[in-house]
């Protein structure tokens, strides 16, 4: 495999690390506010398909899943960035030409009205965004294990994609109560255009990675690493780990009934409640950075599961805005302890030469588990609870803490290595 550029005399190893951060922290900041299904595009979309088209939510919601498409298929843009260098480097020029267009498709998007042409540059963006994100998740594993900070590297990530989905929030939520709905849509697109140029620039000034041509000993590197992705045994038994830690009931849809039917919560409250959340995954970067980096991998895991289980334990004394707030903030909290933790230990055993197909598909896993465990939540609720919002909350809790014993047949099996920068 290509091996990074070694450091630069007079550039020790703590300076390529701050390099980096600032990298992971400009990339994961402009993909958090320029997903289409996120951050400053979201409310901008969906209030102009409403009010403009008269579309209902099953028509907005059946329209726009073609732009997750994109996201379930990140495994074939690794194996494209791993098998063929473009330009001489397999991750800086991908990294370019995706943020290039994703610059491309969003000014396009600033010139269309029709809804078709609206979905179609819009999955153009999320193609280019998607490519743009298993990219850097190659130089996440790649530098995490050459400086043994994987774990610091995924807090960056999910510290900055909130700060983003916070702002891009509260932006696209303004642009509507300043413009018509087709203006809002193009303001949302034009300030997304800018964002992917940050990108841009940072990967030219702060990314080393060594030339790597297209060679048959390259290839042969290359093809080893996708092999033993398949062969390993720590891998599969990592995305096992990973599918029954994000598949347990879960209750996103359910939790929204709840708070609407029941509880009565104005649709304005339920967008602050998101809010709120997103600032709880950012308290928990910081408490990670600040206070856990000392933990232990297999104690960050089992932290991880018990905050899952008492954060979802919490929502049975949801029954006010205030404790709404106090819960959605603890498990923002928990949220992003869990993401350090799972995703580090996904960074640390991808093989070496197949690290941007190996990581994007533990992701994957993710992605699949994720909507799964909400539609069996939904169904829970739906045809066994008759509705009850609490028994669900039970049974997911349940589900959550049996993934302690998983941990440690990790521990026995597949022995948890990943390192932190402290």
């Amino acid at each position: 495999m290509p091996e990074a550029r070694p450091n630069l005399p007079g550039s020790p190893p703590g300076q390529a690390i701050s390099r980096l951060m600032l990298f992971f922290a400009i990339v994961y900041t402009v993909e958090g506010f320029c997903q289409a299904k996120a951050g400053v595009m979201w409310q901008p979309l969906t209030h102009y398909l409403k009010q403009t088209q008269g579309w209902d939510t099953v028509q907005i919601a059946a329209s726009l899943a073609i732009l997750d498409v994109p996201w379930v298929v990140k495994p074939i843009y690794g194996i494209i960035s791993d098998f063929l260098p473009l330009f001489g480097y397999r991750r800086r020029s991908y990294l370019l030409l995706a943020n290039i267009g994703a610059v491309a498709a969003f000014l396009w998007t600033t010139q269309v009205l029709a809804p078709s042409a609206i979905v179609f540059a819009l999955l153009l963006t999320a193609i280019a965004m998607a490519m743009a994100s298993t990219v850097c998740g190659a130089l996440l594993v790649e530098n995490g294990q050459k400086h043994n900070a994987s774990a610091a590297f995924i807090n960056q990530q999910w510290l900055w994609f909130n700060v983003a989905m916070m702002i891009g929030s509260l932006l696209g939520g303004g642009v509507i109560e300043l413009l018509s709905a087709p203006g809002a849509l193009h303001a949302a697109a034009a300030i997304a255009a800018v964002a992917p140029i940050l990108v841009v620039a940072s990967c030219i000034a702060l990314v080393d990675e060594r030339h790597a041509a297209m060679n048959v000993a390259g290839f042969r590197r290359a093809l080893h690493g996708f092999l033993e992705t398949f062969r390993s045994r720590t891998l599969w038994l990592i995305a096992a780990f990973l599918f029954c830690y994000y598949f347990s009931p879960g209750f996103g849809t359910p939790l929204y009934f709840h708070m609407t039917d029941t509880l009565r919560f104005s649709q304005t409250t339920i967008g602050m409640l998101s809010s709120v959340s997103a600032g709880g995954w950012i308290v928990g970067g910081l408490m990670y950075r600040y206070l856990l980096s000392g933990i232990t991998p297999r104690g960050l895991l089992n932290l991880s599961i018990l905050g899952g289980v008492l954060g979802t334990l919490a929502y049975l004394g949801m029954v006010d805005v205030p404790s709404a707030v106090a819960i959605s903030f603890i498990n923002g909290i928990a949220g992003m302890i869990a993401s350090i933790a799972t995703l580090s230990l996904a960074a640390e055993h991808c093989p070496e030469g197949s690290e941007g197909f190996a990581f994007a598909a533990l992701m994957s896993v993710i992605n699949l588990a994720a909507p799964l465990s909400d539609t069996s939540g939904a169904f829970l609720y739906e045809h066994l609870f008759n509705r009850a919002f609490a028994p669900l909350i039970v049974v997911s809790a349940a589900f959550t803490a049996m993934n302690f014993a998983f941990v440690l047949l990790l521990g026995k099996f597949a022995p948890v290595t990943y390192s932190s920068l402290r």
